[in-house]
C-alpha cells in the first residue's frame, strides 16, 4: 500500500509518539546543534526560538540548558459570568466539527503512579543535567514530566472557545513597532545589528502617518482570515497601546494615538476576532534579570517579583480595556517559570474567563506553537504554527517572500495535521501592509474563496500529511489535497492506505473528475491531467459514515525495498535511515554527534531506470565532500561527486538502471542530518 510520487521512496510508517524507554522520565537526547533545531520529531511542547540565522536563540532552543515551557492543559476559571462581553463561538459559513477528539496512544511513564518521592526526583534530575550536557536539546526537564503526567481537563468555556479556533483555521499575526525605522528584526536586533540606546530612542521618530486600521483588517478579511494577533509589546519592552504602567510608549511618540485600540475596534467591524501578542519578558525594563542582546545578558542588579507586578498591570489593562480577547498570545518566558506563568493566566481569566492562551508563559496554556515551521499531526492537543509571509518577522527591505504555492500549502498542510496557520505580516514604518503582500494575501483568499470549505471547519486526517499529500474531514465527507502529482505517466495516479469505509461518490472540489478503485486494501485515485490544479487539486470523498471516525492513517511512500546507514543517532529508530525517504517533512536521518563520515544507502526492490536526486540537509553546511554511487554486482561505483549539499541540492545526471543507490559522506564538520533523500526516476526533468 504505496504513494506513487515522482520519487522512489522507501516505504515505512513513522510513529507520532513512541515509548520513550532508556532514558529518565521518558525523555531523549535529541540530535542538533547550537543554532537551530530542525523539524520536530513530536509535537512541541517546549518553546521553540524564532527562525532567521542572525536572530539569537533562547527558551528551549537546543544548546541551552534555560527553562523549557511545561506541558499539559492549564487550570481555567469558572465560566463566564453575565457580564462578560460575548465573542463569538462560530464563524458565518463556517461549522465547527463538534466531535470528541480521537482516541491516542496514552504514554504512561516509567515508575509508580504515584509521586516519586524527593530521593527519586533529585537522582532523575541529575541524570537529566548530565544527559542534557551530553546532548543539547533535551526537550523537557523532569519537572515537566511530572505536570505532563496529570493534564487537567479543560474548563467548559475555554474548551468551547477552543472549538471556534480550530474551526477558523487562520488568521493574522502582526509584528509592528519603531524598530520598522531600521527595517531589522523587532526586539532580537537591540543590541546587536542596532545598539540599545539608539534601538530605545526609535519611538521618538515613529510616526505611521499612513496606518489605517480598517486597511489592515481588510486586508486579514480578503486573505480568508478569521482572527488577528497584534504585538502589543515585544522583547525591547516598547508598549504599542496607552498604558499607564510606563512611559515608553506610542501615546508617547509623534504619532501618539492608541493603535491597539484602533485595531481592535477596526477589527470588530470586520466581523475579525482580535487577540493580543505579550511578551514576558522585557530586555528594557530595569527589574527584568535579563536585557540584550537576545536576552543573553543578565543585569547586575534585578527585581523579578516587581517586574511580575508591572507586568500584571500590563496583562490587566489589555484584557480589561481592549477585550473581549479571541487569544492571549505570550512569548519567551525566560525566568518566568509555570508558577508565575499560570499566574499570569489566572490573572487573564479572572477578568475574561473563556480566554484561550498559548503556551509560552511559563505554564502550559491550552495550544501548542511551532514556530516557522508546519506542526506535525496532532489531534489531542490544539496547536497553531506562526509563520512570516517573508523572512524576518519586523518588516525589511527587499527581504524574500514566499511564493503563492509556499503559502498555500504551509495553509493545508497545517489543516492536515489539525493545526490553524497564524501568518506574519510585518508593516513598513509609515504604516502601510507592503503592497506586495497584501497582494499575496488577497491571491491566498481568492483561492480560499473556491476551495475553504476544505479548510475552514474541518479537523485533520483521515490520512497524516506527506510532502505530496494532505487530508481534512468533516461529517461524511474526506478532502484529500494532492500537493504534487506524479512525474510520471505510468505512476499518474494516487495510490495510498484505503480508508475502512465505503466511498459512495468522488470529485474534484470546483468541479472536475475523480475516479476511486479500492484494490487489495489500496485506495487508487485517479484524475484527469486536465481537473488537476496546479497548486492543489482537492478530492472529495464523500463516505458511508462519519470520516471523524476514522483513525488517523500513516500514508507509506515510496517502491518496495528498504533503507540502510552506517550509523544511527544511539541507534533510536524514529531517526533511522527510513526517515530520509518516506515523504514526511517532519522526520530525518540523523547521525551521532561527532561522526564525521557515514553514508546512506536505498534498495529499491529491483532495477529502475534513475535519472537524478534530490538532497536536503537538516543543517545545512555540515557536509563538505561527497559521493553519490550505485552497486555494480559487489562493489559501489561513483556516478556523483560534490562539495556541499546545504538547504535543497537538486540534480540530473544521465539515466541509469540501478537497484541500489548509496549517499557516501565522504567528509563532514559534524554529524551528517538528512530531512529528504529523494532518488528520482528517469525521464523526470525537473528534480
Amino acid at each position: 500500500m504505496t504513494v506513487r510520487p515522482p520519487a522512489f521512496r522507501i516505504p515505512v510508517t513513522v510513529e507520532l509518539e513512541r515509548e520513550h524507554g532508556g532514558f529518565p522520565w521518558g525523555f531523549r537526547p535529541q540530535p542538533g546543534n547550537h543554532e537551530s533545531p530542525p523539524k520536530q520529531e513530536r509535537q512541541p511542547a517546549v518553546y521553540h526560538a524564532p527562525k532567521p540565522a542572525h536572530r539569537p536563540r533562547d527558551g528551549n532552543a537546543v544548546g541551552t540548558l534555560r527553562r523549557p515551557e511545561r506541558r499539559g492543559f492549564c487550570i481555567g476559571a469558572p465560566p463566564p459570568g453575565p457580564s462578560a462581553r460575548p465573542l463569538p463561538t462560530a464563524f458565518p459559513g463556517i461549522p465547527v466539527a463538534n466531535a470528541a477528539p480521537l482516541p491516542h496512544k496514552v504514554h504512561h511513564h516509567r515508575g509508580t503512579a504515584s509521586p516519586p518521592s524527593c530521593v527519586a526526583m533529585k537522582n532523575h534530575l541529575l541524570r537529566w543535567l548530565l544527559l542534557t550536557l551530553l546532548y543539547p536539546g533535551i526537550p523537557e526537564s523532569p519537572v515537566a514530566a511530572q505536570a505532563a503526567a496529570a493534564e487537567p481537563s479543560t474548563p467548559p468555556a475555554v474548551a468551547q472557545r477552543l472549538e471556534a479556533w480550530r474551526a477558523a483555521r487562520f488568521g493574522m499575526f502582526i509584528h509592528w513597532g519603531p524598530v520598522a525605522l531600521k527595517g531589522t528584526e523587532i526586539g532580537w536586533s537591540r543590541g546587536a545589528q542596532v545598539p540599545a540606546e539608539e534601538y530605545d530612542a526609535l519611538y521618538r521618530r515613529f510616526n505611521p502617518t499612513a496606518f489605517d486600521a480598517d486597511a489592515w483588517m481588510k486586508t486579514a478579511r480578503d486573505a480568508g482570515m478569521k482572527y488577528v494577533i497584534f504585538t502589543t509589546k515585544h522583547h525591547d519592552g516598547f508598549c504599542m497601546w496607552d498604558t499607564k504602567q510606563t512611559d515608553f510608549d506610542i501615546m508617547h511618540s509623534p504619532f501618539g494615538r492608541d493603535v491597539t485600540k484602533e485595531l481592535a475596534d477596526a477589527a470588530r467591524r470586520a466581523g475579525l476576532a482580535f487577540g493580543t501578542y505579550h511578551s514576558v519578558c522585557d530586555w528594557h525594563h530595569a527589574d527584568f534579570p535579563l536585557t540584550s542582546p537576545g536576552g543573553t545578558v543578565r543585569r547586575p542588579s534585578s527585581n523579578l517579583d516587581r517586574y511580575e507586578s508591572y507586568l500584571r498591570a500590563q496583562i490587566r489593562e489589555l484584557v480589561s480595556n481592549y477585550g473581549p480577547l479571541w487569544a492571549l498570545w505570550f512569548d519567551v518566558p525566560q525566568e518566568f517559570d509555570a508558577r508565575r506563568g499560570q499566574g499570569l493566566i489566572d490573572l487573564a481569566r479572572s477578568i475574561q474567563p473563556d480566554l484561550i492562551v498559548n503556551n509560552r508563559s511559563g505554564a502550559p496554556g491550552d495550544y501548542d506553537t511551532p514556530e516557522q515551521q508546519v506542526g506535525k499531526f496532532q489531534m489531542h492537543r490544539p496547536w497553531e504554527t506562526c509563520m512570516t509571509i517573508c523572512q524576518q518577522w519586523a518588516w525589511k527591505p527587499d527581504d524574500r517572500m514566499k511564493s503563492l504555492e509556499e503559502c498555500l500549502h504551509t495553509l493545508v498542510r497545517c489543516a492536515g495535521g489539525d493545526g490553524n496557520l497564524l501568518f506574519n505580516v510585518g508593516p513598513m514604518p509609515d504604516g502601510r501592509i507592503e503592497s506586495r503582500q497584501v497582494e499575496r494575501l488577497r491571491e491566498m483568499g481568492a483561492w480560499l474563496e473556491r476551495h475553504g470549505t476544505s479548510v475552514y471547519g474541518t479537523r485533520g486526517g483521515p490520512w497524516k500529511p506527506t510532502r505530496s499529500l494532505a487530508s481534512t474531514r468533516r461529517d461524511n465527507t474526506v478532502y484529500l489535497h494532492v500537493l504534487r502529482w506524479p512525474e510520471t505517466p505510468e505512476s499518474g495516479e494516487i495510490r495510498i492506505p484505503a480508508l475502512p469505509k465505503r466511498i459512495l461518490a468522488s470529485s474534484v472540489l470546483g468541479g472536475g473528475t475523480a475516479v476511486t478503485e479500492t484494490v487489495n486494501g489500496e485506495l487508487r485515485i485517479t484524475v484527469p491531467t486536465e481537473h488537476r490544479r496546479p497548486i492543489d487539486t482537492v478530492v472529495v470523498l464523500q463516505l458511508d459514515g462519519p470520516a471523524l471516525d476514522i483513525e488517523p492513517i500513516a500514508v507509506t511512500a515510496g517502491q518496495p525495498g528498504k533503507a540502510t546507514a552506517s550509523n544511527t543517532f544511539m541507534k533510536m529508530e524514529e531517526f533511522g535511515p527510513e526517515a530520509a525517504f518516506d515523504d514526511d517533512p517532519h522526520s530525518r536521518w540523523a547521525t551521532d554527534a561527532g561522526t564525521h563520515r557515514a553514508w546512506i544507502a536505498a534498495d529499491l526492490g529491483k532495477p529502475l531506470a534513475v535519472s537524478g536526486v534530490r538532497i536536503r540537509e537538516a543543517y545545512p553546511g555540515r557536509v563538505r565532500r561527497f559521493e553519490l554511487q550505485v552497486k555494480e554486482a559487489l562493489s559501489w561505483k561513483p556516478i556523483l561527486r560534490g562539495t556541499t549539499l546545504g538547504e535543497d541540492f537538486r540534480t540530473n545526471f544521465p539515466a541509469l538502471t540501478a537497484r541500489e543507490v548509496r549517499l557516501e559522506i565522504l567528509e563532514a564538520t559534524e554529524g551528517p542530518t538528512l530531512y529528504d533523500f529523494t532518488i528520482l526516476p528517469a525521464g523526470t526533468t525537473k528534480p
